[in-house]
C-alpha cells in the first residue's frame, strides 16, 4: 500500500464532498462579486491609512474618522450575502478538515482510524488550551 496514493485519493474525496463544493462555489461567487471586492479594497486602503497615521502619531480627528469608516466598510463586507455564504461554507469545510486531522493524529498515536473518537474536547479557544493532542 502506497500511503501517498491513498492521500491523493483522500484529496479527490475531499474535492467531491458537498462541503468542499459549497466552499468552492462560495469562494468563486465572492471573488467575482465586484461590489464585495471593491469594499474589500476600500477596507484595505483605509486600514493602511490608519497604520500610516499610527506610525506618524498625528491627527486624532482623522484617525477617529478613519476608524469609523473602517467599521462601516467591515459591516458592509460581513453582511454581504456572498460573504455570509463564504463564511458559512468555510466553517463547514474547516470542521471537516478538523475531523480529518483528528483521525490522522489519533492514528499516529496508535488508535484505530476506523473507530477513534473525533471529540478532542477542544473548545476552539487557545487561551484555555493545555496543548493539542
Amino acid at each position: 500500500m502506497d500511503v501517498i496514493s491513498k492521500v491523493r485519493e483522500l484529496g479527490q474525496a475531499i474535492q467531491q464532498d458537498e462541503r468542499f463544493i459549497r466552499f468552492a462555489k462560495a469562494k468563486l461567487a465572492s471573488d467575482s462579486n465586484t461590489e464585495l471586492q471593491s469594499a474589500i479594497g476600500e477596507f484595505n486602503i483605509t486600514r493602511m491609512e490608519i497604520e500610516r497615521l499610527n506610525e506618524e502619531g498625528s491627527d486624532e480627528v482623522k484617525m477617529k474618522m478613519l476608524n469609523e469608516k473602517l467599521r462601516e466598510i467591515y459591516g458592509k463586507i460581513m453582511s454581504s450575502e456572498a460573504m455570509v455564504e463564504f463564511n458559512t461554507a468555510k466553517v463547514e469545510l474547516d470542521q471537516m478538515m478538523n475531523e480529518i486531522n483528528i483521525i490522522i493524529s489519533k492514528t499516529l498515536e496508535g488508535e484505530d482510524p476506523l473507530t477513534c473518537d473525533l471529540d478532542t474536547g477542544c473548545t476552539g479557544s487557545c487561551s484555555t488550551c493545555g496543548g493539542c493532542h
